[in-house]
């Protein structure tokens, strides 16, 4: 009897690499999960690459070319080093008029924006049935979709002579303000409203509940409790609001063109001048960066900006 051969087990094929790709994506996975501020930087670095040069970029261009000047017969920038520009705004009486009376306009519509939203957003976030809240919201972010243009020369047909406004003010004797100044600060108030309205309507809603009731509990009335314990808590949600209203009021100069009638404002004096006058433009274009950083300096100490 012939011996029979042990049967064999049939050759297995060895198992395929791991592929180096998915071994690169985990140890560059792993390095970037140790290294945070690594990770950090490479997530913002595109970003704030863009800022420095974009904006930040132009914004020192802007303050370089302040300091060249124009020739008068053929209008050309000569980079000729000097501050006769600085040296004109601060000794023309009307560039300081125009700088002091867009000041005044940038307030006067930061505080008709807080008397106004302050009700609004009270509404929204404390008074208003919780289902109805976010629609409310995004009744208020409606106006934010229309268009700029759009809704400033709706306003212009609004304030004009014979208007809608003078036909709901005529019965009552009142006849409407008309474009110029008043005008001005109407339509820069409806247009920013909204800026204001959600920061307090946030802070609104970050009230705690059992401290009203406390403050109820203690015998303080509705007034009292408005004016003593939620004023003080939605403080710096006024002054996030009042960013976003002051400097853009400050900057405008499209509403100022359409209702504003004669009324000159920073913004129109620097776009009149761009043409003109370009270094003598960039020196008004100052005017109201510094006035924006001072401002932002003063409601820093408030805690505003972390509300933005």
């Amino acid at each position: 009897m012939t011996p029979t051969a042990p049967a064999t087990a049939p050759p297995t094929e060895p198992a395929p690499p791991a592929p180096r790709a998915a071994g690169s994506v985990r140890r560059l996975a792993g390095a970037l999960h140790r290294r945070p501020r690594l990770r950090l930087s490479l997530l913002l670095g595109a970003p704030l690459a863009w800022l420095v040069l974009a904006y930040l970029g132009s914004l020192a261009v802007l303050f370089l070319s302040a300091f060249w000047a124009t020739d008068s017969f053929t209008s050309d920038v000569v980079r000729i080093w000097n501050t006769d520009n600085f040296t004109a705004l601060f000794t023309t009486g009307v560039y300081r008029q125009v700088a002091l009376r867009s000041v005044g306009v940038a307030l006067a519509v930061t505080v008709l924006c807080v008397l106004i939203a302050f009700p609004i957003a009270l509404y929204t976030a404390r008074i208003a049935a919780p289902k109805w809240r976010p629609l409310l919201v995004v009744a208020i972010l409606t106006p934010l979709w229309a268009s700029y243009l759009v809704k400033a020369y709706a306003w212009r047909l609004i304030l004009a002579e014979g208007g809608l406004l003078d036909w709901a003010l005529g019965p009552l004797g009142v006849s409407s303000p008309g474009y110029g100044l008043t005008g001005t600060v109407i339509v820069l108030t409806y247009l920013w409203l909204p800026y204001m309205i959600l920061p307090i309507h946030a802070g609104l809603e970050q009230v705690p509940s059992p401290l009203l009731d406390a403050s109820a509990d203690l015998g303080a009335g509705t007034g009292r409790t408005l004016w003593s314990v939620v004023l003080p808590l939605i403080l710096p949600s006024v002054a996030a609001g009042s960013v976003f209203t002051f400097s853009l009021s400050l900057g405008d100069y499209i509403a100022v063109q359409i209702v504003g009638g004669k009324t000159q404002l920073i913004g129109n004096l620097i776009y009149a001048n761009i043409t003109l006058d370009l270094p003598l433009a960039a020196a008004l274009g100052t005017v109201p960066v510094v006035i924006i950083v001072l401002y932002l300096l003063a409601v820093r100490r408030t805690g505003a900006l972390s509300n933005l």
